[in-house]
């Protein structure tokens, strides 16, 4: 657990600004969505990685609320939404639309880590005409998203903890990330959690890691303009980032994210601000 004292005060100011919790529906179920900034406001989709959630953004939502309207899904099977039977990827793009829908967005930004840039890129791929342009955060699209390889050996009924306490020490990321904040990593690892009977288990269903093979052309099918954020110390080398640059139509400009490790919000987070900032301030002045 981390001391009062050891955070910073942009990360307690960024978490005392509460988001919007709210919900939509896709084929039939619940998708819970988060929400920062003034409806109207051009809008800005925030998408987590697998066995992850929307909490994994609230540091960063706040911030880029100022010019925008931020939404931050819970892909069914994760965080806040409802549990399925199955979990094709092409329904978690209809979750995308059914949130976009319910906030009137015309033509958000996409942001999406890891499996979020799949699903990112799904989505463009299957509603070109909803979406203005995407950011994938060091996805690599060569191959399945590393959490769904290792969380596809969980597929038995998550573990139920005794105490909360006792959940938070397990809590991991995949791949493991030694360089993350450790208030970051608290607050959230708490989000991660829900209460039942017996004590604390993980909010992610593990079926959504079932059944999962990569499709490495679907950049191939991209419309939609697209800019790919390498981390320095991630998962995609510079000659895969090229290669799958010049897979998209359309050419997709790289931007280097300095001494990041995959999970660039949990380690370098003020960085990745910042590099978002800047190119959402080159999509807006293009399109």
């Amino acid at each position: 657990m981390t001391s009062e004292s050891e955070v910073p005060a942009w990360f307690r100011a960024a978490i005392a600004v509460r988001p919007d919790h709210r919900d939509a529906e896709a084929n039939g179920a619940r998708v819970h969505y988060r929400a920062w900034g003034t409806p109207g406001d051009p809008g800005l989709v925030l998408l987590h990685g697998g066995g992850a959630h929307s909490g994994w953004w609230d540091h960063l939502g706040p911030a880029l609320a100022g010019a925008h309207r931020v939404v931050a899904p819970d892909l069914t099977g994760h965080g806040d939404s409802a549990h399925k039977p199955a979990y094709p990827r092409m329904q978690w793009c209809d979750d995308v639309a059914a949130v976009i829908a319910a906030e009137g967005f015309d033509r958000p930004v996409i942001v999406g880590h890891s499996m979020g840039g799949w699903i990112s890129i799904f989505t463009g791929v299957r509603y070109p005409s909803l979406l203005a342009s995407l950011i994938v955060l060091d996805s690599p699209l060569g191959s399945p998203p590393p959490e769904e390889s290792a969380l596809r050996r969980r597929l038995a009924p998550t573990r139920v903890y005794p105490t909360l306490d006792a959940a938070l020490t397990r809590f991991r990321t995949v791949p493991e990330q030694p360089g993350s904040l450790p208030y970051v990593i608290d607050h959230v690892a708490r989000e991660s959690l829900r209460e039942v009977d017996g004590g604390w288990t993980w909010k992610f269903d593990p079926m959504v890691f079932s059944d999962r093979s990569p499709h490495r052309d679907l950049l191939l099918e991209l419309t939609v303009p697209a800019t790919f954020v390498r981390s320095e110390n991630g998962l995609v080398s510079p000659q895969m980032a090229r290669t799958l640059s010049h897979q998209h139509p359309l050419g997709m400009p790289i931007v280097e994210l300095a001494a990041a490790g995959h999970h660039a919000m949990l380690d370098q987070p003020l960085a990745l601000l910042a590099t978002l900032r800047t190119v959402l301030g080159d999509s807006a002045s293009a399109s």
